[in-house]
């Protein structure tokens, strides 16, 4: 049956099923092609087509694993036909999930660039907290229903199908969005007498591509969040091996920080409005992560240290993104702001992609055969992180000189990342 996920009986397939999120992103180029969309074509019509990918994505990922496909349903015949060593029912999921993952980002860039147009001047920060804090929300809410959805019968089809269901409520939401979207446009346009922006042109990349500033923060972005991310994936794994945390609760510890981002990313937010200092949080924050991860490689195996670790990885985490995303707008000229946005997506996806395969050939090639002792039951053999974590320190020190770097841009061209972000 498929609620038992029939044809998915190997962590390979799980494999190509995650990593397809980024095929079309990152290979493709379609964050990047989203962004000149949604320069070229607006708001409007860039998020309303999007989403409902996002929608078709999810619904095709359904389709995937219902009774209906795998039993020889429209679909399933061709997708059976290459690729033997994956199921149907894989293949098919890994391309709605694609999909789906095109429709996340840019969708994701597109409501980066409506907080722009209506925060911009005002509490641009703390709408951008929010909004991060509102997403983490939504992913904790993932988290924690969906196993409660699919039931003690583990129906995965439950799950899923509630999802597509909440992405179409969020698709009619999006439609509202775009008539209070209309109105704004009219009374800006009979209020001040403001004028359609100036057209984007192709050759406004060249001019993005060609900022310091902005190839500064692009670089700050990708090796801050590969130093977070993809060791929030290692982390429980982490917790059993150096402070012999047992398994079942390993991920209590990990789990503090997007919790904490909650709170704390819309409080910076609101500090960056009024008092600004961004670049120099930025740099501040690249420290913290630095003093984190060499303390996981080099400090005691205290539970207690854990948990402080954790903590202030939560502070550096909030603090970045909290004080990063409010800038771009103000070294990229705003016709030309959804490309940049996606460009920096783009290149966050590439680190976020490739930092985890990295790391599980840097902990295979320090741990050789360790492994294969812990699934024999060998007693006292654990993972040695120590390597592991330096390499997420590097991805520290490099995004610290990043910070430093558009700091001294910052002061040379006058950008304002250091004033305050309202008016």
């Amino acid at each position: 049956m498929v609620q038992k996920l029939a044809g998915w009986d190997n962590n390979s397939a799980f494999g190509l099923y995650f990593g397809s999120y980024s095929w079309f992103n990152v290979f493709f180029g379609m964050l990047i092609i989203g962004g000149i969309i949604l320069d070229k074509m607006g708001i409007r019509f860039t998020g309303t087509t999007f989403v409902l990918l996002m929608a078709g994505g999810a619904a095709l990922n359904y389709y995937a694993l219902t009774d209906t496909f795998i039993q020889g349903g429209p679909g399933y015949h061709l997708f059976d036909s290459f690729w033997g060593e994956y199921s149907a029912s894989t293949k098919m999921a890994s391309l709605g999930f694609a999909i789906f993952g095109v429709g996340v980002e840019i969708a994701g860039v597109t409501v980066s660039r409506i907080i722009v147009k209506w925060f911009m001047g005002k509490e641009l920060a703390l709408a951008m907290g929010l909004q991060v804090a509102i997403a983490r929300m939504g992913t904790a809410a993932a988290l924690f229903f969906a196993p409660r959805i699919a039931g003690i019968d583990e129906v995965v089809t439950r799950p899923v199908a509630f999802g597509v269901i909440l992405l179409l409520v969020g698709f009619l939401a999006y439609l509202v969005y775009d008539v209070m979207d209309i109105k704004l446009d009219k009374e800006d346009v009979e209020a001040n007498g403001i004028a359609e922006e100036e057209e984007f042109k192709l050759v406004d990349v060249g001019k993005i591509l060609t900022n310091k500033a902005f190839i500064y923060i692009a670089m700050l972005c990708v090796l801050f969040y590969s130093g977070v991310f993809p060791f929030l994936k290692y982390a429980s794994d982490l917790m059993v091996n150096k402070f012999g945390v047992p398994a079942v609760t390993a991920g209590d510890i990990p789990s503090i920080l997007p919790f904490g981002t909650i709170l704390l990313t819309p409080l910076f937010g609101y500090f960056l409005d009024r008092k600004g200092k961004g670049a120099s949080i930025m740099v501040f924050g690249s420290i913290l992560l630095i003093l984190v991860h060499l303390s996981f490689a080099f400090g005691s195996s205290s539970i207690v240290l854990a948990y402080a670790l954790m903590i202030i990885l939560g502070i550096a985490f909030s603090l970045v993104p909290a004080a990063m995303w409010p800038s771009v707008p103000k070294i990229v000229s705003e016709q030309y702001l959804g490309t940049a946005y996606s460009v920096i997506f783009w290149v966050q996806n590439i680190g976020l992609w490739g930092v985890p395969m990295f790391i599980g050939w840097v902990l295979d090639k320090t741990n050789p055969g360790v492994l294969v002792q812990i699934k024999q039951g060998v007693e006292g053999v654990k993972l040695d992180y120590t390597v592991s974590m330096v390499v997420f320190a590097l991805t520290g020190f490099l995004g610290l000189l990043f910070a430093f770097l558009l700091k001294i841009e910052d002061k040379r061209k006058g950008y304002g990342l250091e004033l305050p972000n309202k008016e």
